[in-house]
């Protein structure tokens, strides 16, 4: 089963830049579209991002379109979240995981997604 570890969370200003990784292990990365969700204190996890097997496939939540760039390295084992233009709303712990499916779908349902890694804080206040 494969397995997640995220980092390159923190504390950033409004208007700065992120870079997220999630290292896999176990399975060879590109057996599935891997998803970044987040969950923000007292609210459910929603998904951000998602990455299919191919590059061209890619889905991102409307709050980070234009924002946010998903990129993967089936080499590296690692999918990166470009985080640019932060707002004090992207504050949240940010997760990836897994997809049952190989390519990215409209929606992305928590319930889709497994091997949760254990998340990288991101705090974006002045």
């Amino acid at each position: 089963q494969v397995q997640f570890v995220e980092s390159g969370g923190g504390l950033v200003q409004p208007g700065g830049s992120l870079r997220l990784s999630c290292v896999a292990s176990g399975y060879a990365l590109d057996y599935y579209a891997i998803g970044w969700f987040r969950q923000a204190p007292g609210k459910e996890r929603e998904g951000v991002s998602c990455i299919g097997r191919s590059d061209g496939n890619t889905y991102y939540a409307d709050s980070v379109k234009g924002r946010f760039t998903i990129s993967r390295d089936n080499a590296k084992k690692t999918v990166y979240l470009q985080m640019n233009s932060l707002k004090p709303e992207d504050t949240a712990v940010y997760y990836c995981a897994a997809s049952r499916f190989s390519v990215c779908i409209a929606t992305m349902y928590v319930n889709d997604f497994g091997s949760w890694g254990q998340g990288t804080q991101v705090i974006v206040s002045s």
